[in-house]
């Protein structure tokens, strides 16, 4: 018989690239669960059992999740929903019978710019300047303490920065290059600890079937060692613009700015499910936010980095997956210029000016 697998978040650039990969690979019987009936739309094109349920509604995830062996919970959201729904969904497969939990967490936990010899090992702190950080490691040591008192074995990924087809780090970017608002902090120099959306996928069917994973947490990243300039200038190169011409930010963080620029991260993950032009009807607020307009008159405007940004483009550690590697049988299964090849397809498919 085959094993059910429930897929939480099934709407999103992850979660449906899981859908999409599952479904393909043949091994698992895949239910996608989605908070809104629109979020299955990607997902429909497969006839599955479908289910809706809100990540914070135990009764509903518990139907959701009846007679399946396993669940991926890769439902995004605010900082407040990101803790909120780890019970719900903890419970609620337990009393589904499920047997195992592949917990979605970040390795933003270590922060977006770690220190050297940053592992899974190192000390994680829920007092870092940026609450989306706070929140994953609080959600992470939930499901712990769960887990210590329910019957589902958890496994918590930690993927660096997921990219591919679909992705905000590469629509997003793509969307700021054609409004005149993208930067690079120091040219994009720092290391990027990126995972193509594929590979984070295969290392998710691993955790699946390992029987060592258990209350366990794994860095996930690609092979090679990149800078945030090699990922990004293809998509630069296509639209017809030259990385090397991007503005250099404001780095001038006066008093008050870091709450403000934290208000702005948190709203622009907010932001990423809505329609592309209210999100460029959002752009002017988020500009206002994060220093004013510029006026009539005064020049050019000068972009502020925000602090989420400053910190990833000046990372000096590639984080390792060494523990993946060797636990879970861990090895990317698509290289880097492939994943950018795939990316660069995509962008074209999905309407932007691709020139070259």
């Amino acid at each position: 018989m085959t094993d059910r697998i429930a897929i939480l978040g099934a709407g999103g650039f992850i979660g449906n690239r899981a859908v999409e990969m599952l479904t393909l690979g043949g091994q698992y019987e895949v239910r996608p669960v989605v908070r809104s009936a629109q979020s299955l739309a990607l997902a429909s094109r497969f006839a599955l059992d479908g289910r809706i349920a809100d990540g914070r509604d135990e009764g509903a995830l518990r139907a959701a999740f009846a007679g399946c062996t396993a669940v991926i919970h890769a439902m995004a959201g605010d900082p407040q929903t990101i803790v909120a729904a780890i019970e719900p969904v903890y419970r609620a497969a337990g009393a589904a019978g499920v047997k195992r939990l592949i917990y979605l967490s970040s390795a933003s936990v270590h922060g977006q710019s770690p220190a050297p010899g940053t592992t899974e090992q190192s000390p994680l702190s829920d007092r870092q300047p940026i609450e989306y950080n706070n929140a994953k490691v609080r959600a992470e040591r939930l499901l712990m303490s769960l887990r210590q008192q329910g019957n589902v074995e958890i496994t918590i990924l930690r993927p660096g920065i997921v990219y591919g087809p679909r992705s905000y780090w590469i629509g997003g970017f793509a969307d700021e290059l054609l409004a005149g608002d993208a930067y690079l902090v120091d040219g994009g120099a720092g290391i990027c600890n990126g995972i193509y959306v594929d590979n984070l996928i295969h290392a998710m069917t691993l955790a699946l079937i390992s029987g060592s994973a258990d209350g366990e947490a794994y860095l996930l990243g690609d092979a090679e060692t990149y800078s945030w300039a090699e990922l990004l200038r293809p998509v630069a190169d296509a639209l017809g613009f030259s990385l090397d011409e991007l503005p250099q930010p404001g780095m001038e963080r006066p008093p008050g700015l870091i709450a403000r620029l934290q208000t702005m991260h948190q709203l622009r993950r907010a932001a990423r499910a809505l329609p592309r032009p209210l999100k460029a009807a959002l752009r002017a607020g988020f500009r206002e936010m994060a220093g004013g307009s510029a006026k009539p008159g005064s020049g050019p405007k000068r972009a502020v980095a925000s602090l989420e940004r400053s910190l990833l483009h000046r990372c000096a550690c590639k984080l390792p997956h060494g523990k993946a590697a060797i636990e879970l049988g861990y090895a990317p299964i698509v290289s880097f210029p492939e994943a950018q090849r795939r990316t660069l397809g995509w962008l074209e498919f999905a309407g932007y000016p691709v020139t070259r």
